[in-house]
């Protein structure tokens, strides 16, 4: 083992590099997200070893660095560009990060009839229809301000998320 990593170690960790820098423009750029997602998390954290590796065995002279401080200014750099990034998550509170089509799919489900019709350019009696031809059940002259959308589903007995707000964007086939 060790004989492997003596020999391959730096061109494992170019590799890694290489498809870590590949997939990460392709995620930055939101090209096949599906494809490069995966393979750079797991890829990543794979480059981690021959990293750590290489660090082992190069340590004595990677104390120079430490020794004439030009280690100093990239790590500080580093720190303060992570913190940039990270900042506005780690502040936010509950209400920050995430991924945001489930915020709206979130809010559009705990909207009521009367303000959820507007965001499809309906009249609330027309959304009401519109789920009432979905297989919703709502009460004849139900207060549309009332009830919220998922209380509709469930009193349904139909699926909230993706596929409660399909139903309300998509006019049923005819």
């Amino acid at each position: 083992m060790t004989r492997l990593l003596k020999t391959h170690g730096t061109t494992f960790t170019v590799v890694l590099f290489f498809v870590s820098a590949v997939s990460g423009v392709a995620l930055f750029f939101h090209w096949a997200p599906a494809a490069f997602h995966g393979m750079h998390e797991w890829l990543s954290l794979v480059l981690i070893v021959p990293v750590a590796v290489h660090l082992w065995r190069n340590w004595n002279a990677f104390t120079t660095y430490f020794k004439r401080r030009t280690l100093l200014i990239p790590a500080v750099l580093g720190v303060v560009a992570s913190l940039i990034f990270a900042w506005p998550a780690m502040t936010s509170g509950a209400a920050g990060g995430g991924n945001p089509m489930r915020a709206a799919i979130s809010a559009i489900e705990g909207a009521t009839i009367v303000e959820a019709a507007p965001l499809f350019d309906l009249a609330p009696a027309d959304l009401g229809a519109r789920l009432v031809a979905r297989g919703y059940v709502l009460e004849q002259g139900a207060d549309f301000s009332v009830i919220t959308l998922s209380d509709l589903a469930k009193a349904s007995g139909k699926p909230g998320g993706p596929s409660l707000v399909a139903d309300v964007a998509f006019a049923p086939a005819e």
